[in-house]
């Protein structure tokens, strides 16, 4: 085999419970194709044809799975640069100032946009990669393969070849899930400290708000004494005025007298309806 096969990377195995031969060496030749040497020996013509396409299976799932190799490490030199960043973010949120708070969470909610668009443009390449390797093991199984003459089997150089790559996709798949929920958990964070300091601020303002309104009903209390002053200055001065028409009539008293006896009533009276009128208007 050594006009067909490489014999440094040449990897055999015994198949279809012993029934057969495949010999390979993974490697692209300068045709542009892999090669496969299959000793079929009795197998009847159903089963070498199940065999060979589970052969052909194996190398082309192999490849496909590869494909998310190349998108993994591009992914892992982004994520270091996000997961730095966010290291970033996380340090100066402990030392922010309320003024820096919303460039800060504006700073975040770019940073969570930026994960949840790479984890979407990558995630269905990554599951196919997946579903890929879970296929080769699959396929590996189905052939039924043995140890042949001291050479490392196809499930060998799969487990050793392949290992690193799935590993590779699979850890990034995993960095995304948690920077993302690290963004998350930072963004919650500072909106929350946010949404403490507003209320914070609404309190603050609500107890101004209540000290004010309870200067101007001071103030409305001193302006209803004055009313009622005035009132009753209005009033008394009408009673004088009709006093002094009443003499004319056999009115006993003065003007003098007869407002200042009406004084302490109107004053009462003026007082008395005010207070009523408070208590219907708060009733309400």
């Amino acid at each position: 085999m050594r006009h067909v096969l490489l014999e440094d990377t040449l990897v055999a195995s015994t198949v279809a419970d012993g029934h057969g031969e495949v010999y390979t060496d993974f490697a692209i030749h300068p045709d542009g194709c892999s090669r496969m040497v299959l000793l079929a020996g009795g197998m009847t013509p159903r089963r070498l044809g199940r065999l060979v396409q589970q052969l052909l299976e194996i190398e082309t799932y192999r490849m496909a799975a590869l494909l998310g190799l190349p998108a993994a490490r591009e992914a892992s030199a982004e994520l270091a640069s996000a997961e730095r960043e966010l290291a970033e973010l996380a340090d100066a949120i402990r030392h922010t100032t309320t003024e820096a708070e919303p460039q800060l969470l504006d700073r975040l909610t770019r940073l969570a946009g930026q994960v949840e668009g790479q984890h979407a443009s990558t995630h269905s390449r990554f599951s196919a990669s997946r579903a890929y390797f879970e296929l080769v093991d699959r396929r590996i199984a189905d052939i039924g393969e043995s140890r042949l003459g001291g050479l490392q089997t196809v499930g060998e150089f799969m487990e050793r070849r392949l290992s690193p790559a799935r590993s590779t996709c699979e850890w990034a798949t995993r960095r995304q899930d948690a920077l993302s929920q690290r963004v998350s958990r930072m963004s919650n964070l500072l909106r929350t400290r946010v949404e403490i300091e507003q209320q914070q601020s609404s309190r603050d303002l609500l107890a101004a708000m209540n000290q004010r309104q309870g200067l101007q009903l001071k103030l409305q209390a001193t302006v209803e004494g004055l009313s009622v002053a005035a009132i009753t200055y209005y009033i008394a001065g009408l009673v004088a005025y009709l006093a002094k028409g009443a003499q004319k009539l056999g009115w006993p008293f003065s003007p003098e007298t007869s407002a200042a006896v009406a004084i302490p009533l109107v004053a009462f009276g003026v007082w008395w309806s005010l207070r009523r009128l408070h208590r219907r208007v708060f009733s309400d």
